[in-house]
C-alpha cells in the first residue's frame, strides 16, 4: 500500500507575542520537537515600551500540518495572535540580502549592469569587489544571486521575510 503525500505549500507566518526571554525558544522549539523546518525566521520589537514583539517565520508543509503549527502556536501562553499571511489574504513580503561579488574587466562591469536592472546599490566597492544591497521578494533576491554566482559571487547574508497584509487590517 502507497501513501500518497499532500503537496507542500509555503506559508508566512505572523506571529504576536510577549517579549520575554525564552520565547523565541519555545518557538523554535516547537517546530523542532514535530519535525517541522523553519526557512526563514524574524523578530522584530513592535511596541514603544518593548513589550511586544513579531515573530515572522517562513515554513513548508501540507495544510493540515500548518493549521497544526497554528494551532500549537496559538497554545502557548506568551502568543497573543497567529496570522497565515499567505492564506488571510494579500500581503507584502519583503526582505534585505547583501551580496558580495569579486570579478574585473566585463564580469565587473556586467555585475553593475545586472545590480542597476534589479535595483541592487552598491554599499561597498573597491577595485576588485562590490558589496550589492537588494531588497524585495524572496524570489527577487534569489534571482539576483544566482546571476551573480555566474560573475564572482563571495558571500551572501540574508536577513529574511517579513510581511504584512495590505490595507488597513493589521496582523
Amino acid at each position: 500500500m502507497k501513501i500518497a503525500e499532500a503537496a507542500s505549500e509555503r506559508h508566512v507566518l505572523a506571529i504576536t507575542v510577549d517579549n520575554e526571554p525564552g520565547i523565541l525558544a519555545k518557538i523554535t522549539g516547537l517546530f523542532t520537537a514535530r519535525g517541522y523546518n523553519i526557512d526563514s525566521l524574524t523578530v522584530a520589537d513592535i511596541t514603544e515600551d518593548h513589550g511586544v514583539s513579531r515573530i515572522t517565520i517562513v515554513t513548508n508543509g501540507p495544510p493540515q500540518v500548518i493549521d497544526q503549527i497554528e494551532a500549537q502556536l496559538e497554545r502557548l501562553v506568551p502568543v497573543h495572535k497567529v496570522t497565515d499571511l499567505t492564506t488571510a489574504g494579500p500581503h507584502v513580503e519583503r526582505e534585505l540580502a547583501l551580496i558580495k561579488v569579486t570579478g574585473t574587466g566585463e564580469k565587473r562591469v556586467e555585475a553593475l549592469r545586472l545590480a542597476d536592472i534589479f535595483r541592487a546599490r552598491p554599499v561597498d566597492t573597491t577595485t576588485e569587489s562590490f558589496i550589492f544591497e537588494i531588497t524585495g521578494p524572496p524570489d527577487k533576491v534569489d534571482s539576483f544571486i544566482a546571476l551573480m554566482r555566474e560573475l564572482g559571487l563571495v558571500e551572501v547574508g540574508r536577513t529574511g521575510v517579513v510581511g504584512m497584509l495590505r490595507g488597513p487590517q493589521g496582523a
